[in-house]
């Protein structure tokens, strides 16, 4: 499996810029998402590595070998479609042993090689059907093994799950991530999910307006994002961002609130702030309600989730704060309720940069 190595990369459609300067390293065997909402440069990201799509300024390297300018066909890189790109006139097995037969390899490597792979992802049962009598997740297990059967140094996958069924994603969730793992194959794949990012990568690259907020673990990505638009676009709600006032170790909250600093913070505030505004973040489940809980607020709404109560509590009449609850909690709109703030799970945002504060 390869190292994907992009340098100072960047596509420009004429005046407008689709993805800035980039660099990024993808190591070998790897799974890398790159998440963001639609226009952002992802896609177009992942066509630049394939070489679908050419650089405007930039080089990208496979391992050592610098691929910038070569073709598609040259790169040792199977790409996975949306939208499946099956030939509807060939079976499945057909579809499956195109790209040897384009290479030129043997009868009997290509039946060796196809065997490998439908015994694989055990599609064995549908290999002589046609496309157009296939499931959804049925093609796409045939589109998989079509970009398996080359053995490529690294796999780019374009929003593979997009069109398919909520169980029918949730199953090929698993597959891919099963298969990345079997193979210890470089993977980098795009999504508009942040469900599938979270569950299936190694490292999250987030993207917004062409260029790249974050790179982390999904776990650095949800509990330390490094910017507010990273904050409220990973989680479902995002986190819950209060524009405050900071002061001799007391964050002013609306609704006359007040969150008492931990100590390990008061330092990085006094160095990270020109001012005593601050915007206060925490995750729903980083409250918790208490009767003798320091915040105060008054239930805006309450949706039952099954595992658990999700209320929105308003703190001064139109800051709502989401708070993730226990599924038994029952409080009527308009009651007050009383919560705590983990501070293990608090974070502070410069408002002026919008950057967090570390």
């Amino acid at each position: 499996m390869a190292t994907i190595k992009l340098r100072q990369v960047e596509k420009r459609f004429g005046e407008f810029q689709a993805v800035k300067p980039m660099d990024l390293t993808i190591d070998s065997g790897e799974f890398v998402v790159f998440l963001g909402p639609s226009g952002c440069g992802k896609t177009t990201t992942l066509r630049m590595i394939s070489g679908l799509e050419s650089v405007s300024t930039g080089d990208i390297f496979l391992d050592d070998r610098k691929v910038t300018w070569l073709r598609p066909s040259d790169r040792d890189i199977a790409f996975v479609f949306q939208f499946f790109a099956l030939y509807p006139h060939m079976t499945a097995q057909q579809n499956i042993a195109f790209p040897l037969q384009a290479e030129g390899e043997s009868k009997d490597e290509i039946d060796r090689r196809v065997k490998e792979v439908v015994d694989l992802l055990q599609i064995g049962h549908l290999l002589n059907f046609r496309p157009g009598k296939l499931s959804g997740g049925d093609k796409q297990r045939v589109a998989l093994a079509r970009a398996l059967v080359r053995r490529p140094a690294a796999f780019l996958m374009d929003e593979p799950l997009g069109a398919l069924d909520a169980d029918f994603r949730e199953s090929m969730r698993a597959e891919i991530k099963q298969l990345h793992l079997n193979l210890n194959a470089t993977t980098v794949y795009v999504t508009h999910d942040q469900i599938e990012a979270m569950a299936m990568s190694d490292r999250i690259v987030v993207m917004s307006n062409a260029e790249v907020q974050q790179v982390g673990t999904p776990a650095q990505v949800y509990y330390d994002p490094a910017n507010l638009f990273v904050a409220r676009f990973i989680g479902s709600p995002g986190m819950n961002l209060m524009a405050s006032q900071y002061g001799n170790g007391i964050v002013r909250l609306p609704g006359a609130n007040q969150y008492v600093v931990s100590p390990d913070w008061r330092m990085a505030l006094g160095e990270g702030l020109d001012s005593d505004d601050v915007i206060i973040g925490f995750r729903p489940e980083a409250a918790h309600i208490k009767p003798d809980g320091n915040l105060v607020g008054e239930v805006y709404a309450s949706e039952l989730y099954g595992a658990y109560t999700m209320l929105h509590v308003e703190l001064d009449g139109n800051e709502i704060v989401h708070i993730r609850s226990d599924r038994q909690t029952r409080y009527p709109i308009g009651s007050k309720v009383r919560f705590d703030l983990d501070p293990e799970m608090v974070r502070f945002f410069n408002p002026k940069t919008e950057m967090a504060i570390n």
